[in-house]
């Protein structure tokens, strides 16, 4: 499933693409139809993220929400000489034909695609934690349900109700940068780490954002720096822990670990990051 930097940086590329042009709007699959004619002509204003959910907003206080789930892409072509025809499942194309020449986007396979008003928009935003990427949040918001909760930092990392747009990768990588074991219990934190981490998804995210790939590692662990190959892997990025089960931590030369977390992977490095221990127990 994508995570937070790539729902912003296709809201940056949608509003680069379509802002303050008027659109056509259809859904060649047919499953939008309805909803896309009501939109098709009109100004497309902005697009914007929070966590991962997508909000292309149009006159009126509307807006297409879009959650790409696992399997959805949203194709952006801002600048073209001819638009193809519809390949696959389109559920929704926005095209744009004028002084400044032609863009199309096509959505495929999203989990979500509705029509909704502003209200609907906001409800869905009241259900979602603080997003890193978005300057006006508030981690507080999140540190309230962490401190209170017995549930794995691991978990509550990635529950969207607690903190918007972390994923598999960021949720392993913050852990591992902060010495954390998943398995420990949000509520056994104290404030200082939980700032720690969230000031540092702030920049790994915003550097996400930059750059179309997540990239975890401090700088004297680098390929160069180390000497090493640089990762091969289809996500992309060098990371610290995420998909590197049995292969030496880059930091302490442990065989990195992974267990089933809530149904997905979660990685971690024994010796950074040890077994949480309260002292009551000891």
């Amino acid at each position: 499933m994508p995570e937070g930097h790539t729902l912003h940086r296709l809201a940056r590329d949608l509003t680069g693409a379509f802002a303050g042009r008027a659109v056509g709007v259809g859904s060649p699959q047919g499953r939008f139809a309805e909803s896309a004619a009501l939109l098709d002509g009109q100004v497309l204003e902005s697009a914007e993220s929070w966590g991962k959910h997508l909000f292309i907003g149009f006159p009126g206080e509307v807006f297409v929400h879009v959650h790409l789930g696992l399997y959805g892409t949203f194709a952006v072509h801002p600048v073209v000489d001819e638009v193809p025809e519809p390949v696959g499942q389109v559920r929704l194309r926005l095209l744009a034909r004028d002084a400044r020449g032609a863009a199309y986007a096509d959505l495929r396979g999203a989990t979500t695609c509705d029509l909704v008003t502003r209200a609907q928009r906001d409800a869905v935003l009241a259900r979602i934690g603080p997003d890193p990427l978005r300057a006006d949040q508030d981690p507080d918001r999140a540190w309230d349900r962490i401190r209170r909760s017995r549930s794995s930092i691991g978990g509550l990392l990635m529950d969207q109700s607690v903190l918007a747009g972390v994923g598999n990768v960021y949720r392993a990588e913050v852990l591992f940068r902060h010495r954390t074991h998943p398995l420990r219990p949000g509520s056994t934190l104290q404030v200082s780490r939980w700032t720690a981490m969230w000031d540092d998804l702030v920049v790994l995210m915003a550097e996400g954002v930059r750059t179309g790939r997540i990239d975890t590692v401090r700088p004297e662990h680098t390929p160069e720096a180390m000497g090493r190959p640089p990762r091969a892997d289809d996500h992309g990025g060098e990371v610290y822990v995420y998909r590197r089960h049995g292969q030496p931590c880059l930091v302490c030369g442990s065989r990195v670990r992974t267990d089933v977390l809530q149904s997905r992977n979660v990685f971690w490095c024994p010796r950074c990051q040890p077994t949480f221990r309260s002292r009551a127990l000891r």
